[in-house]
């Protein structure tokens, strides 16, 4: 996947210098780093190429003409720590003393209008999480393992399931290449009939939780039954968990492996995110994966780290799950 903008050596420390001015650690009060951030677009601070960027990037996402974008060749933190494979949370909190990563993917989603979402019961509520190899998720079907991951939503099987991801490339090594598949929703449906989507749009379908989930609240276990297809060409499946619920007609279960043929079949991009890449695409209006084409050396491999951040698709899809910020804060919500 081609980049939809690469900065310029002299644009990426244009921003450096205003991302690494906010001093605010996100991790011990995020609203009031948010408020940090918020303060220096207000002023008129951000430089023009991001904001003409970003709003290019934010119209591209409401006519429908693209749902992925890559920004190239951004800026990063004055040193990337290397994490502990056994925490690498605390790992984070004990060596990363910059914020710059934060502060870009924190105004990117201000600038897009797309607000930050997290979930308390993970990361300690973290808005900006890792996907890093952790050791005992190793070969397992979560994105802090170090294999590849199916196409699949992030979180669904929970009920608050963020509309967009970011992910910047903190550390990702050139000899390993691994790639981040995205297939559309749109894409999708082309190779399903009417009558499939119809009965994907009821509610017969069950996911179970995943591992990583699970280990965080030990009261789930699958989800309540629940579309595949939601509003236009939304989609809430994980390859090979989600399946058909009891009870569930059987024309359930034919949709299904309708489903399975059309994600075969439906085009699809990838992208090799390199350091300093940021990755941002739909989460519930496509799928995405994990690819590992050619992996020269395993141990250099699980390096890779990947900063996080889920978002809303704009500030009315976040007030709609105001009842369930945690300690009122704005975007943390519980299982």
């Amino acid at each position: 996947m081609q980049p939809f903008y690469e900065l310029s050596d002299a644009e990426r420390d244009e921003l450096a210098a205003v991302l690494g001015a906010v001093r605010e650690n996100p991790y011990e009060d995020y609203p009031v780093f948010s408020r940090a951030v918020a303060a220096v677009v207000e002023r008129g601070a951000v430089p023009e190429f991001f904001t003409k960027v970003t709003g290019e990037i934010r119209a591209e996402r409401e006519s429908g003409r693209s749902d992925a974008h890559v920004l190239r060749n951004c800026p990063m933190d004055p040193e990337v720590p290397e994490l502990d494979h056994d925490d690498p949370l605390a790992d984070k909190y004990a060596k990363k003393k910059t914020f710059v990563g934060e502060t870009l993917l924190e105004l990117f989603g201000q600038l897009t209008g797309t607000p930050l979402l997290a979930y308390d019961t993970r990361f300690n509520g973290d808005f900006f999480t890792d996907v890093v190899a952790i050791n005992r998720y190793s070969g397992k079907q979560t994105g802090f393992s170090d294999g590849e991951l199916v196409f699949h939503n992030d979180r669904t099987a929970h009920p608050v399931r963020a509309d967009f991801i970011s992910l910047l490339g903190m550390r990702c090594p050139e000899g390993d290449y691994i790639y981040t598949g995205f297939v559309g929703g749109r894409s999708l449906l082309t190779h399903l009939t009417d009558e499939e989507q119809e009965i994907l749009r009821k509610p017969y379908f069950i996911t179970p939780f995943d591992v990583f989930s699970r280990d965080n609240n030990s009261s789930l276990t699958v989800s309540e039954a629940h579309p595949i297809l939601l509003r236009q060409h939304s989609i809430r499946y994980l390859d090979t968990h989600t399946t058909v619920a009891p009870d569930s007609p059987p024309e359930a279960k034919d949709a299904l492996l309708a489903l399975k043929n059309a994600l075969v079949r439906a085009d699809k991009t990838r992208h090799r995110i390199l350091t300093g890449d940021l990755f941002s695409f739909a989460n519930q209006d496509g799928l995405h994966s994990r690819d590992k084409v050619e992996i020269n050396d395993p141990v250099r491999a699980r390096e890779r780290w990947l900063l996080k951040t889920y978002a809303f698709r704009d500030e009315a899809a976040a007030e709609r799950h105001a009842d369930r910020w945690i300690d009122g804060v704005r975007g943390r919500v519980g299982d």
